[in-house]
């Protein structure tokens, strides 16, 4: 680090000019990143995505499908509006309530508007629609494309919110650590520049890269929390050299004190978000590479252009003080040698209270987000919970079979499979309906459909509906269950039926098996993600503090800490709880703020640990070094903690419900993780300890 700090104080102009460049040329793009967003996420590389491909290419099945649904409309209305519709060109196909009775119920009707493989751009499809639509009253839409849409736009808009709210909140806590305007300013700066070149980064990968929109609100929310919460670290030892040494001296023992400490933290940041893409479903993959550029755009700018700047400002750091910041060393001092002298209570005090908040945690239920991610001032969230409870849509659980036989479908044998196959599905007391070429045909038996077949009348007839159903060596049939498509009963139906010998190899898709896929590849991967995060931080820690007991420490408090956070987060949103409507866990949310957060609360240990380590080796015990470090950055991580529980706590205020429980997620877990973990457990433990904190096999730790 001493190389790197010669160099950075001796290249500060050329510094500021390649960030500046960066940040204007990466602004361009930037803003047109929500234009590159489209989905959730929500995608595997599975048996349904691969069935759903070769219905549309084989069979020319729709591949996405807008609903469109009427309250109060006669027939003839419904068919105006259908016809104004074929403006739309991409419209593949229309299934209209008109020649289909069941979609008719009460005052209420609806249609399907079908789309093919060749549409790239749903967001301008669903722009087109509503703009024929604009002056009818009682016509609303839904489905995917659209709620992806809106789900879109809400994200862009609690984006702006959660800033407004988080933002002046965090200027407030700069000022009441720094006292002047330009050192509180310089953070948000910071921040700012590290969002701005991150999201224009992930715009030029945009094309690469299937993007979920719930990236445009985790992104700069992880970026800028870390950028400002570096930006803290940094500015305050700055501070505390400059008292005693030159400007450019105190920037170059910053960068090889502090700086050092934020890459550290930097790297178990990434390392969290990393293991993320362990999980072959598309939003982690997304979220582990939109944070690993933020984070470290983030610890770049904290250890070069914030540097540059603060040798730039000189002393007019210290301009503009609206705010005289008293000392409060003494208070620290006196809390850390209450600790000192009573560190069983407090551990034990502070393990209870986090094993409370421990207890919601069995009552955890976890779903995949669909319209109740969106508010219900949305339309499309209004008329899909319309069609819910007028024609219980989604209630029952439809599922797809693609058998491939490579004689083809056409001969008895092949006739006599299907119906085999039929009869073996109807067995199962799950299986309420099947529909395929025999019950599509009301034919009840092979022999009927052979002699149906002679019959001329018939012939025709039956030649259509195999044509629906048979092309080339390709057949499929859809089956209906007696269970939500959403449920358990349902994923663990299409699990069991993979691996069922039905004599002719076999694929399943349909909502069910969309939600199995999700679920299993989450769970078989999530201890794999969960053991790199922890073998590697272990490492990382071990070799950052030369001990064996520190990094185990930080790791088992994490855990412990996590958990009461995940329990808290069922406590508010399961319960319903602070004014908080009923509604499940988003399945994501436990892997996206078990891996943000272990990285993240890894700060403050580096933070604590590393003015600890400072003092030891200066020769003082271990319990003085403890209670030094302790009082030296007490501050600081309250601040920079207040700052990370501001900036992601204020998407609690936004309106797409994941990404509300991901900032709440978040801002619970910081908030425990400095309080009570680092400021009592940690220093507890050390002080328990001694210095076997300090041992580590074969090496000795140097001391003065």
């Amino acid at each position: 680090m001493l190389k790197f700090s010669q160099l950075v104080t001796k290249h500060v102009k050329f510094i500021i000019t390649i960030w500046v460049i960066l940040f204007v040329t990466l602004a361009f793009f930037a803003i047109q990143l929500p234009q590159k967003l489209e989905g959730d996420g929500f995608s595997v590389d599975g048996d349904h995505n691969k069935v759903m491909i070769e219905l549309s290419k084989t069979f020319d099945l729709p591949e996405k499908s807008i609903i469109v649904l009427f309250e109060k409309k006669s027939n003839t209305e419904i068919e105006e509006i259908l016809s104004n519709l074929k403006e739309v060109k991409e419209i593949h196909s229309v299934t209209s309530p008109i020649e289909n009775n069941q979609l008719h119920k009460d005052d209420y009707s609806y249609a399907i508007l079908n789309f093919g493989k060749e549409v790239d751009d749903y967001n301008s499809i669903v722009e087109k629609i509503r703009e024929i639509l604009v002056d009818e009253k009682g016509v609303s839409i839904t489905g995917e494309p659209v709620i992806s849409k809106d789900i879109n736009v809400a994200s862009q808009k609690d984006l702006a919110s959660a800033e407004a709210i988080g933002l002046p909140i965090a200027i407030i806590v700069l000022l009441l650590a720094f006292g002047t305007i330009m050192a509180s300013l310089l953070p948000i700066i910071i921040g700012a520049v590290s969002v701005v070149t991150a999201l224009g980064t992930l715009t030029l990968l945009g094309s690469s890269f299937n993007l979920s929109i719930f990236i445009l609100n985790i992104v700069p929310m992880l970026g800028l929390a870390l950028s400002i919460d570096f930006a803290l670290l940094f500015i305050n030892r700055y501070r505390e050299e400059r008292t005693h040494s030159s400007i450019e001296d105190s920037v170059r023992v910053t960068i090889q004190t502090a700086g050092r400490s934020i890459i550290f933290s930097a790297v178990c940041v990434m390392i969290g978000l990393g293991a993320m893409a362990v999980i072959q479903v598309e939003i982690f993959q997304n979220i582990a590479l939109g944070g690993t550029i933020a984070v470290f755009l983030a610890v770049l700018s904290g250890i070069t252009l914030l540097p540059s700047l603060l040798i730039v400002l000189g002393d007019r750091l210290n301009k503009g003080r609206i705010l005289r910041v008293k000392p409060v060393a003494t208070y620290w001092r006196t809390f850390a040698g209450f600790v000192m002298k009573h560190p069983v209570s407090i551990i034990i005090v502070s393990l209870v209270i986090l094993g409370v908040g421990m207890v919601p945690l069995r009552d955890m239920e976890l779903n995949i987000p669909s319209a109740d991610s969106l508010p219900t001032s949305y339309e499309s969230r209004q008329a899909y919970d319309q069609l819910q409870e007028t024609f219980d849509y989604g209630k029952d659980a439809s599922v797809i079979l693609l058998a491939e036989r490579k004689e083809g479908w056409e001969d008895e044998e092949a006739l006599q499979q299907i119906f085999d196959i039929q009869q073996k599905l109807l067995e199962d007391p799950l299986v309420t309906k099947v529909e395929n070429i025999f019950t599509t045909a009301g034919v009840e038996s092979v022999e009927m459909w052979q002699i149906a077949q002679q019959n001329p009348q018939t012939a025709e007839m039956l030649k259509t509906v195999k044509e629906n159903f048979i092309q080339d060596n390709q057949m499929f049939l859809t089956l209906t269950l007696d269970a939500e498509s959403t449920s358990t009963e349902a994923q663990d139906w299409v699990r069991e039926w993979k691996d069922k010998d039905l004599g002719v190899d076999f694929a399943l898709a349909g909502h069910p098996k969309f939600n199995q896929e999700i679920f299993d590849e989450i769970s078989n991967k999530i201890f794999i993600a969960v053991a790199i995060i922890l073998v590697t931080t272990f490492i990382i820690l071990m070799i950052a503090f030369r001990s064996l007991l520190i990094p185990l420490k930080a790791i088992l408090m994490n855990i412990i800490g996590l958990g009461s956070a995940f329990g808290i987060l069922v406590y508010l949103f399961q319960y319903g709880h602070l004014g908080l409507d009923e509604s499940t866990i988003a399945l994501i949310i436990p892997v996206i703020v078990f891996c943000l957060v272990f990285g993240l609360s890894m700060d403050y240990e580096v933070f604590l640990i590393s003015r600890i380590q400072e003092e030891y080796q200066k020769g003082v015990s271990n319990t003085k070094a403890t209670v030094d470090g302790l009082v030296s950055t007490s501050k600081i991580i309250t601040s920079a903690a207040l700052i990370m529980i501001v900036i992601t706590g204020a998407f609690a205020f936004t309106d797409v419900l994941p990404v509300k429980q991901i900032g709440v997620g978040i801002a619970i877990a910081v908030a425990i993780d400095a309080t009570i973990i680092r400021l009592m457990l940690v220093p507890s433990l050390m002080k328990l300890l001694g210095d076997w904190n300090w041992w580590i096999p074969f090496i000795k730790n140097k001391r003065q």
